[in-house]
């Protein structure tokens, strides 16, 4: 949004930047991060095409759609080999949502709805999909249209937004989580009990025992 002038490079400067900077270095809440992104998306689209923004989006993925976990893409493969439903869940702005889904051919997807007018003008209206109250209303409509068996669907996540998903699925599995995420996740001892931690760093792949891990 930056690369494309959506967004003024003193406001992501000013603004994001010290939150992501704050998080990155372990020092801050990834949620404060997503907030400040959320607030100046919503602003700086207000009143700008939704086709602009497709049209962005569409070259985001270009260039960065190949930016996925190894992990990511080997489930990805799997559960396509054997059939399974690919859905993609996400807080990231729709039209980011719709690309990747397409780049990886998944079968739908959900993401934050930036509502627009009659004329495909961005109102400023949010409709989200960052948070587990939000995800947990896509998954059981989802649920419905495809008569899923949650039970026997997994789940992937990071952030405290995908606790619902977890919650709601058979086969859950956080990759790279939040800290957050995990402190919640070890207060809830039937998760733990089928809950899969999954560490990507560099080329290699760590499998984690959530209830043998310590976090301060």
């Amino acid at each position: 949004m930056v690369t494309h002038e959506i967004v003024s490079a003193s406001r992501w400067t000013d603004e994001v930047k010290p939150a992501y900077m704050a998080w990155d270095r372990r020092m801050g809440d990834y949620d404060n991060y997503l907030q400040k992104m959320v607030e100046i998306f919503k602003e700086t689209t207000k009143g700008i095409s939704a086709v602009h923004i497709e049209h962005i989006a569409q070259k985001v993925i270009e260039q960065k759609g190949e930016r996925v976990y190894q992990f990511t893409r080997k489930e990805i493969e799997r559960h396509r080999r054997q059939g399974h439903l690919l859905i993609a869940i996400s807080g990231s702005p729709e039209p980011l949502v719709k690309e990747m889904a397409e780049k990886y051919k998944f079968d739908d997807f959900r993401g934050t709805q930036y509502l627009k007018d009659a004329q495909g003008i961005y109102t400023g209206e949010v409709v989200p999909m960052w948070d587990s109250v939000s995800k947990e209303k896509a998954i059981l409509t989802l649920q419905k249209k495809y008569d899923l068996d949650l039970q026997a669907c997994y789940s992937y996540g990071d952030t405290n937004g995908d606790f619902t998903m977890f919650k709601n699925t058979g086969h859950p599995c956080a990759i790279n989580p939040t800290r957050e995420l995990l402190h919640r996740i070890q207060e809830d001892e039937e998760l733990c009990k089928r809950m899969r931690v999954v560490v990507e760093r560099k080329d290699v792949i760590y499998n984690i025992d959530i209830n043998s891990l310590h976090i301060e």
